[in-house]
């Protein structure tokens, strides 16, 4: 296992999905972390689980989108820890669904508040603590949804193509800090986010495993794998990458009409995914 001990962490969106998974895995792997979610129950619950561990873990309720919030849960870690070595910006919600006409600019920009403007101030406000400790690694959920077009995903797949850009663009102002910083591009994998629009779990399973040529279900594990990696010193070479973690969805033609499929089921429609937690 790739090595955190005596790192501090601080995971977004920490709650459910893939947040839980890492926030676990981080904490195992000897981190103390700092969890950060709106779901206030469910992110203590996890805390506790990361506390099991030997390790320290401490929740505080945060809206990514708000300056004021990511001001305050970097200084949480840094005046719980004494520190901060990694930032795991993975807060999302799947926002605005529908055709591009039908789609609000409330809903858009909610959209992008979360998933682009949220990675934009996880960014800024871990720079300083990381540059007095010596260096650091932030990682970003981005999606392949932000390297292929998705009909019906506008906001999402705009969002998730600026988290992209911008990890490039911000490794190269921080490479001298010894500042990593890198991003993770999920295909479908099995979180709330993801199932609870739909009618239950197993049926989004059925669905996930038939999404990609490797024909089983993405998990929240596999992509906290790969955030492990990316925050360890395992990577310590590596900056402004997007790890692409999807089972080969991306890789060529096998699975475009699966996903051109399932892209023509949401061009009719308009609708709002907000966080996992309010789905039903």
């Amino acid at each position: 296992m790739h090595e955190l001990k005596g790192k501090v962490a601080i995971i977004t969106g920490a709650a459910s999905g893939i947040g839980r998974a890492a926030s676990i895995l981080f904490a195992e792997a000897g981190a103390n972390v700092v969890l950060a979610d709106l779901n206030e129950a469910a992110g203590k619950e996890v805390a506790e689980l990361c506390s099991r561990t030997g390790n320290k873990a401490v929740f505080q309720r945060t809206d990514v989108s708000q300056e004021e919030d990511i001001v305050a849960l970097v200084a949480c870690a840094t005046q719980t820890f004494g520190r901060l070595d990694v930032m795991f910006n993975n807060a999302g919600i799947g926002g605005a669904v529908g055709s591009l006409e039908q789609i609000t600019v409330e809903d858009w920009d909610r959209t992008q508040h979360v998933c682009l403007r949220g990675v934009f101030l996880g960014i800024k406000h871990s720079v300083a603590p990381m540059r007095a400790v010596g260096g650091g690694s932030i990682i970003s959920t981005a999606s392949v949804a932000g390297i292929d077009g998705y009909n019906g995903l506008h906001a999402y797949c705009a969002a998730k193509a600026g988290v992209v850009n911008l990890t490039r663009s911000a490794s190269l102002e921080f490479a001298a800090d010894l500042i990593r910083v890198n991003c993770i591009a999920p295909g479908g994998i099995s979180t709330p986010i993801v199932y609870g629009g739909l009618a239950n779990k197993d049926t989004a399973e059925a669905m996930l495993a038939k999404a990609q040529p490797l024909p089983r279900v993405g998990q929240p594990e596999d992509i906290a794998r790969a955030a492990l990696f990316l925050a360890s010193d395992a990577s310590s070479f590596i900056t402004g990458h997007t790890l692409v973690v999807d089972g080969g969805a991306t890789a060529g033609a096998i699975a475009t009409a699966r996903r051109a499929d399932r892209a023509r089921s949401f061009s009719g429609q308009r609708a709002f995914a907000g966080p996992s937690f309010e789905l039903g």
